[in-house]
């Protein structure tokens, strides 16, 4: 019988500290939660839901890409569709021109090229405003248009 009492106390001499402290630290966090809801420190009310989504508010934005150039030349050409995707246009013949549209309040427009021949250009109008317009003269000319909101 001696020996399980032993047993029993050296067991209690390795736990008694980690016991202690969830036992504390169980009894800190219980204090903390009733102390906040006596002294009035209630759950601040939430906006996230009450937003509406203002997306379709806007006035439809029409963004004209194009790329000009020699007459027969044919470029290769990379732009942001609406949601701000790259596209990729191969091969296409010039004068080549896309009009996408939004409702979003802007919109990020970006248009680049590389052609066969020694001219090309590039243009970026948003409701009928030129908003970039740029033009390269070197073989395979390469040429990019950007307009940061539209």
């Amino acid at each position: 019988m001696r020996e399980k009492g032993t047993a029993i106390v050296t067991v209690l001499k390795r736990v008694w500290l980690p016991l202690a402290l969830v036992l504390v630290l169980a009894l800190g966090g219980f204090t903390v939660s009733r102390v906040r809801g006596i002294f009035g420190s209630q759950q601040l009310p939430t906006y996230a839901g009450s937003m509406v989504d203002a997306t379709d508010n806007s006035d439809p934005k029409r963004v004209v890409y194009e790329v000009f150039g020699n007459p027969g030349a044919t470029a290769d050409i990379n732009y942001l569709d609406p949601s701000g995707e790259p596209v990729q246009v191969d091969g296409a013949a010039l004068p080549w021109s896309v009009e996408v549209s939004t409702t979003a309040p802007s919109m990020a427009a970006n248009l680049v090229a590389q052609g066969n021949s020694d001219f090309l250009g590039c243009r970026i109008s948003s409701d009928g405003a030129v908003r970039d317009e740029r033009s390269s003269s070197a073989v395979s000319a390469y040429v990019y248009c950007m307009a940061k909101s539209t």
